[in-house]
């Protein structure tokens, strides 16, 4: 499974699935990740945590561990 997690700086993917459960997923869909949305990953902090997205035309900011819960292809 590819997530999130793993994409690299500068790369445009689209979003699959979105696993988790209860309150957590319904954040993540909430923020605009939803199935079939592309997503430009812009940046990762120098820790590696978090990450800088682009959704939806605007710029978002995600954990690594809520990253990984993103399937994208």
């Amino acid at each position: 499974m590819n997530t999130l997690k793993n994409v690299k700086i500068g790369a445009t993917v689209r979003v699959i699935k979105v696993h988790g459960e209860g309150p957590v997923r319904r954040r993540i869909m909430d923020m605009g990740i939803t199935k079939g949305v592309e997503i430009t990953v812009r940046k990762v902090a120098p820790l590696g945590d978090p990450m800088e997205l682009t959704v939806r035309g605007y710029e978002l900011t995600l954990r690594k561990a809520d990253a990984d819960m993103i399937e994208v292809e």
